[in-house]
């Protein structure tokens, strides 16, 4: 009976990588192309802006990197603390 949950278990474990590696690629070349859009915003003949305005954009940006590269790591799994 395991032999024949086995191969569907490998079967859906590959589907799941092959979904991850599509999905990934796609979104992560769609974020680059959006951060190539935002440095087409850094021209200052068709743009003004303060330092402040840029600390601000890349504080933010750099914030959700920190949270989505911590969302794939072992260590981030939130653990319950429960003391009795």
């Amino acid at each position: 009976m395991l032999e024949n949950d086995q191969p569907k278990a490998i079967k859906d474990t590959h589907e799941r990588v092959e979904r991850f590696k599509r999905l990934a690629k796609k979104r992560t070349l769609r974020i680059i192309k959006l951060l190539g859009l935002l440095e087409n915003c850094a021209n200052k003949t068709n743009y003004s802006y303060t330092d402040e305005q840029v600390v601000t954009i890349f504080t933010a940006i750099e914030d959700k990197i920190k949270e989505v590269r911590q969302s794939f790591s072992a260590k981030n799994k939130k653990e319950i603390d429960l003391e009795l």
